[in-house]
């Protein structure tokens, strides 16, 4: 059952979520879930300095505080099987709850929320007890005419992105790091400070564990956070890296019960556009140089524009935990999630080659499932097989989506929702969305063909 109709949540099956965020030391009221300020949120007082861009302003660490006492929210309830909604109230302290809870910024908040996760949200903002801690002020070699932010990971999609748009913008273009592991200065700045190292908090509960993987709230998180650096470096533009699949494919097909997936989709962005706007008194536009090229051909254009390009394969894309993607010691990507799918099939499409070593499934070609692994792998389980199944059938469901009358309704829709969005005519939009499906039918039949007749894959998405 879908929970959200024309953007409104459906009604929750009693799944309830009461969250206080607490400053240091305070308790939580009787009945809800303890967040500490400093325990179960911690700041890193170095990578806070990477945000010190200028005069230090309170309403950034509040941002911060927003979106990681949402994804602690997001993750410490799991969700019931049939059932994707849950009910989630949220009570925040911060330095200015009137700017907070202003209609201009309180009402976007709770429908990016809703529209984002699929559940029900209510928050509250009230006056902090004491006041955050102030980093350090630092100095930064930052362009006077920065004109965009780009969010920057380990990821394909973000490496070949960031590339493509360097050659476009220069040094007008800053990163930001998205994940714990600190972005390093590229060659030849060395020594350089770099703002937007690292994301500048962990969300790590201290009396009970995580049980949520949906994360859809990570959407929230990296779009904040892009926000708040465009803010601080005075850019109006944020370049959203996803390629076409990755963007529009996960709301086109969702998986089973599950919501539909908008983390990087233009109609979420959309409504942080507002958010941020509320909040920060300026406008921002996030923009999708990809959003009609599959990411075959955002690689291919990486690998044969940009000097870095050949970097591409020193990337990460994998879904798994490390335990799960390990063999011998050594961290792999698992080979089979979707994620990997995708990867994989990119960079056939783009003509170029991987280590089989860089996946535990090593061979996509092989006759079994289990045959496909590392031999060095033993602890193949129930669990990758499903994990696999899904991420070839969400490639081959994508790629069959034009083909089949009972989709016409939801391309239609899809067209209608990107035109607005995109300010584009409806006519523009459906040529580009059919150009952008047809070219992924191409590239996913041609990889099978690669495959060959005998793979387990093909016998899980066998033609007709």
């Amino acid at each position: 059952m879908n929970p959200q109709v024309n953007g409104a949540p459906q009604e929750s099956a009693g799944i309830s979520v009461k969250v206080d965020v607490t400053e240091t030391g305070l308790r939580a009221r009787r009945g809800r879930i303890a967040c500490e300020i400093g325990g179960d949120l911690t700041f890193s007082t170095s990578h806070l300095e990477s945000y010190c861009l200028a005069q230090w302003e309170p309403v950034i660490f509040d941002a911060l505080v927003v979106a990681a006492a949402i994804e602690f929210c997001d993750r410490i309830q799991k969700r019931q099987t049939f059932h994707w909604g849950r009910d989630i109230e949220l009570r925040i302290p911060v330095h200015d709850p009137d700017r907070w809870n202003a209609r201009s910024v309180a009402l976007p908040l709770k429908d990016s929320l809703e529209f984002l996760t699929g559940d029900r949200w209510t928050l509250t903002f009230v006056n902090r007890k004491v006041r955050a801690f102030v980093p350090q002020q630092a100095s930064f070699d930052i362009p006077g005419d920065c004109s965009a932010v780009i969010p920057f990971s380990d990821g394909l999609d973000s490496r070949a992105v960031a590339g493509l748009m360097h050659r476009e913008l220069g040094d007008r273009l800053i990163r930001v790091r998205l994940g714990s592991k600190e972005f390093k200065p590229v060659a030849g700045k060395i020594g350089m400070k770099q703002p937007f190292t690292s994301i500048p908090y962990k969300v790590k509960p201290r009396t009970r564990a995580f049980v949520e993987s949906s994360a859809r709230s990570r959407g929230f998180k990296f779009s904040m956070i892009s926000g708040i650096a465009a803010y601080m470096v005075k850019a109006d533009r944020i370049i959203v890296t996803e390629s076409g699949q990755g963007s529009l494919g996960p709301a086109l097909v969702p998986v089973g019960q599950a919501y539909e997936d908008y983390r990087t989709h233009p109609l979420f962005t959309d409504r942080m556009e507002k958010l941020l706007k509320g909040l920060f008194g300026r406008e921002f536009r996030f923009e999708f140089p990809r959003l009609w090229n599959t990411k075959g051909e955002t690689l291919a254009a990486f690998a044969r524009e940009c000097e870095d390009g050949s970097s591409w394969n020193t990337t990460w894309s994998c879904w798994r935990q490390n335990r799960h993607s390990s063999v011998s010691g050594r961290k792999r990507q698992c080979g089979i999630c979707a994620a990997c799918f995708l990867r994989r099939l990119s960079v056939h499409a783009a003509g170029l080659e991987e280590a089989p070593e860089t996946y535990v499934w090593e061979n996509l070609a092989a006759d079994s499932f289990d045959a496909g692994a590392a031999p060095a792998f033993r602890r193949i389980t129930g669990a990758h097989r499903e994990y696999a199944i899904a991420g070839a059938l969400h490639l081959d469901h994508l790629a069959t989506l034009r083909s089949s009358p009972a989709n016409h309704g939801t391309l239609d829709l899809a067209v209608s929702q990107l035109s607005r969005s995109r300010s584009i005519p409806e006519v523009g939009i459906r040529t580009s969305l059919n150009r952008l499906l047809d070219k992924h039918e191409s590239e996913w039949m041609q990889y099978l063909d690669y495959l060959g007749p005998g793979s387990f894959v093909a016998n899980w998405v066998p033609r007709p």
